[in-house]
């Protein structure tokens, strides 16, 4: 297969992938590497070595192997287009990067075969997702009915090798299908509300959508149910010439959009939203032929019943039932069902599953909802022996640790890749947050204009996490050289350090102060959802845990084994302490060395800033552990002394703070978000300052964790 290198208007700065005018929708794969290649070129100001593309299906899905046939004749055999599509964007890249001459004979292939974004879609005030309650959310809702939005995202997502998008809704149908035996259900327009929200939602989903709020509403768009399907059509047809499978993924049981009409309700023994989710399911197969599949949750609004209503068959009479109807109709389509462990278990779903009539795949929260904290979480090691043969699990990947700020660290995306599980029982992975929505960015206190995509303003994290997903063998040096390309008054291997010190950070906290899920820990903040504790104060550490797996003694633990005159093994609170400092430290220093040479560069200015809040705020956490390690010494009732070394670090611990919010807040506007509520961190300094009087007033023998945590 031979294509001429041609694309009327493509431009593409590949490295941070800002692309100006991805033309020529209806392209190829391959078409879509011919124009970055063309675009890397003019950007360097030479001609485009010719490239040969040929098809050989032996090397397997998305494989390519690049040869050289002569000086300016390139030849890119692949598995398949995705696989040509990634050839010739390495050659691309090679054309930017200035290595082309180095491009030697080699063969590509995917270490991990489904590598997607997980997206919390806000549809409408009528059809929300899990964290609309959030100005993320609700800023990002005329975004996602944006072609422009959708061409920027999937070309971002092609050219960092992703080729997965699952797009998360609590039930999307009335804003996706027509159902024919319940006409009044589909939505025309696109609605918002005007009523401003709060803390005050709950964190499952079950009281998304108020009454007040549809009183008072906005239509942000005018568009039919037919214009939307359309609409979605064209989505999903452009992801899949960027080489992109689309999956739509549920929780249960909601029935947001359609409420009250035909009699249908969130009741889960509710024939007709039995009959009504059944027919929406086999709509949604039949309204998207290039849909992939769908996900499914037995929670957050189900009712744990026992009877014939059963979670699970309520699952199999709705999704299965639904699929199996549509399948019937268009049988040999491959539609995969992707039921999540969440709120269920293997032996229920494979009892209620064990007809279904296509692809079938677990999904498992990998690292819960802390993908920044270890690159090895222990946590599905007992579920992988349980996996029936043949069957593999998705890994659900959540980012609920970094909303605001730039990341980018090399080591620990490839320790975290290398550690997922054998490909036989693993189906792919797909990342996100569920309290932010990775849309366009609405953070910045300087916004671009239009505003960035969240992944074009964190480029450099969703490229490792992208890249090295697919091969983890790329080198260092390959990422510098992207950096250098893109920063080039700086020295590429500071920048890089640079970049690798302050995203060590958040995970190293997170290890040492382990709450699970996002509603108990956002570390950006030291906070959770108000419902839960709130601020974490100086009493919270010195009674938390650690990391499961992570071999940190929680301070406790390390005290107790003090008291017994043990030998301490494994990583210790003074040892994490003492290592956030070194980050900080080398971080600041980095960020000194840097700052003189930024020359007007706004986003190298911006990036150094996110450096520098990181470093700040490793300071706090460092000092606050030393002060709850003080205090649990204190505590024995022997040590009067560290009482007032709990003080002192705590005023440290301030000091630092006030630097981290004046960092942050020069960058980042204060921000209501989905699952941990508003977080204004001037307004945390307060927060910190109580530490103290904690301090202060903290007795012997009060150390518990016994009714602290909630």
């Amino acid at each position: 297969m031979r294509y001429i290198l041609f694309i009327a208007v493509c431009w593409a700065v590949l490295g941070g992938h800002t692309i100006l005018n991805a033309q020529n929708e209806a392209s190829n794969p391959i078409a879509f590497a011919q124009g970055a290649l063309s675009a890397a070129a003019r950007l360097v100001g030479i001609t485009a070595p010719d490239i040969q593309f040929r098809i050989d299906s032996s090397l397997g899905p998305q494989a390519y192997r690049t040869e050289r046939e002569s000086p300016g004749m390139i030849q890119v055999v692949a598995g398949d287009s995705a696989g040509a599509m990634y050839g010739g964007l390495e050659v691309a890249e090679a054309v930017k990067l200035g290595t082309l001459s180095e491009l030697s004979p080699h063969l590509s292939q995917p270490k991990v075969l489904r590598r997607g974004i997980k997206f919390n879609i806000p549809l409408d005030l009528r059809t929300p997702t899990y964290s609309d309650n959030a100005d993320a959310a609700q800023q990002n809702i005329p975004e996602v009915w944006s072609p422009d939005f959708w061409r920027s995202m999937l070309d971002e997502m092609a050219l960092d090798r992703y080729n997965v998008l699952t797009l998360w809704n609590l039930h999307p149908f009335p804003s996706m299908v027509k159902v024919p035996e319940y006409p009044d259900v589909a939505l025309q327009d696109v609605w918002r509300t005007r009523v401003p929200f709060d803390d005050s939602f709950s964190t499952r989903g079950q009281d998304m959508v108020r009454q007040a709020m549809l009183a008072d509403h906005e239509v942000l768009k005018k568009i039919s149910i037919d214009g939307k399907i359309n609409f979605w059509r064209w989505v999903m047809r452009y992801a899949h010439n960027r080489g992109i499978e689309v999956y739509i993924f549920t929780w249960n049981v909601f029935t947001w959009g359609a409420e009250g009409k035909h009699g249908i309700t969130q009741k889960q023994d509710n024939p007709v939203t039995i009959s009504y989710t059944r027919a929406s399911v086999r709509e949604m197969v039949l309204t998207y032929p290039l849909l992939a599949g769908i996900g499914i949750t037995a929670g957050e609004n189900m009712e744990s019943r026992t009877d014939e209503n059963a979670n699970e068959q309520w699952l199999w009479k709705t999704y299965g039932e639904g699929v199996r109807d549509a399948l019937n109709k268009q049988p040999g389509r491959p539609f995969r069902l992707i039921h999540r462990f969440h709120w269920t278990g293997i032996d229920p779903i494979m009892k209620e599953w064990k007809e279904y009539p296509s692809l079938f795949d677990f999904s498992y929260k990998y690292s819960v909802a802390h993908m920044y904290s270890s690159p090895a979480p222990p946590f599905i090691e007992e579920v992988l022996p349980k996996l029936p043969a043949g069957l593999r699990t998705w890994l659900t990947v959540r980012n609920d640790d970094i909303y605001s700020f730039r990341w980018g660290d090399p080591e620990y995306v490839r320790a975290y890749v290398n550690h997922f599980p054998p490909a036989d029982k693993m189906a792919g992975f797909y990342m996100g947050p569920d309290g932010y929505t990775w849309g366009r960015e609405f953070l910045s206190t300087e916004p671009e204009s239009p505003r960035q995509l969240v992944m074009q303003k964190q480029w450099y994290s969703f490229l490792l996490w992208g890249r090295l997903s697919y091969d983890p063998t790329i080198s260092d040096e390959h990422f510098k050289r992207i950096l250098g390309s893109r920063f080039a008054h700086v020295p590429a291997s500071r920048l890089f350090e640079a970049y690798a010190s302050a995203s060590q950070i958040i995970p190293r906290i997170t290890r040492f102060f382990w709450r699970d899920i996002d509603v108990r820990w956002f570390p950006e903040a030291c906070i959770s959802n108000p419902k839960r504790n709130g601020f974490y104060t100086v009493r919270h550490f010195a009674a938390g845990s650690s990391m499961p797996g992570s071999n940190i003694l929680n301070i406790r633990e390390w005290r107790d084994a003090i008291k017994a005159g043990k030998t301490v093994s494994g990583i210790t609170p003074l040892d994490v302490a003492a290592s956030l400092k070194n980050d900080a430290k080398r971080t600041l220093e980095l960020v000194a060395e840097l700052r003189p040479k930024i020359s007007g560069d706004k986003e190298l200015r911006l990036t150094l800033g996110d450096f520098e809040a990181y470093a700040h705020l490793g300071d706090y956490y460092a000092e606050k552990i030393l002060a709850a390690v003080d205090l649990a010494l204190f505590d024995l009732g022997n040590a009067p002394q560290r009482k007032d070394s709990a003080v002192a670090h705590l005023k440290a611990a301030c000091t630092h703070w006030n630097q981290y919010a004046s960092v942050a807040t020069a960058q980042y506007k204060p921000a209501l978000y989905g699952r941990v509520g508003w977080v204004d961190l001037n307004a945390l300094t307060a927060k910190t300052k109580d530490d103290i009087g904690i301090a202060l007033e903290w007795k012997p023998n009060s150390l518990t964790a016994e009714g602290l945590f909630r």
